[in-house]
């Protein structure tokens, strides 16, 4: 017996872990594909509110970013992220929503945290991941939590972008410049 296989059975299982958790999932709404719609509770600043799609499309482009939970190390660096970068998102004509079914309990306190969403953006509560569904963004390894996907919605309804990682890093990156991308499309 070779010295590795003594490690088999307790390193399957953590690298089988590792490998759901780090492989990207899939945007299941591809561009072209009309984003359903939808309304819901929101903190903006720590105040409650209501988000509609339907209202915020009629400003301009959508950026809704779904995120696992409130208050975890992944998603408050995106959250971060996504609260520098909104000063240019709407000089772009974009509105910026979080949208997650986990650790509905902190979503007040994380949307006015200075280290999070700063107050800079809504984030929406969605429980039972209902609006993650019909976007098919759900985390397979984690029932009734949203993936970490973001979409780029055009006010006609329509997906221009898509990108789904589970690391937060490169979303903000992608969004804003597939919204720039939209924007210098419409001159």
């Amino acid at each position: 017996m070779s010295r590795f296989s003594s490690l088999l059975p307790t390193t399957l299982p953590a690298v089988a872990i590792a490998a759901a958790f780090g492989a990207p999932a899939l945007a299941a709404l591809a561009p072209g594909a009309v984003a359903p719609d939808f309304k819901a509770p929101a903190y903006l600043a720590g105040k409650a509110t209501e988000f509609s799609l339907a209202e915020a499309r009629k400003k301009g482009p959508v950026v809704v970013y779904f995120f696992p939970a409130a208050d975890t190390a992944g998603c408050n660096l995106e959250a971060r992220l996504f609260a520098e970068a909104v000063d240019e998102f709407k000089a772009n004509g974009a509105t910026v929503i979080g949208v997650t079914a986990g650790n509905l309990d902190k979503l007040q306190a994380f949307s006015a945290d200075t280290e999070k969403c700063a107050g800079k953006f809504p984030v929406a509560g969605d429980p039972g991941a209902k609006i993650a569904k019909q976007y098919e963004a759900t985390m397979a390894v984690r029932p009734g939590w949203s993936s970490r996907t973001s979409y780029v919605i055009a006010p006609n309804g329509k997906v221009v972008h898509a990108y789904s990682a589970m690391s937060p890093d490169d979303h903000v990156k992608e969004t804003l410049g597939a919204v720039k991308a939209w924007k210098s499309a419409q001159r």
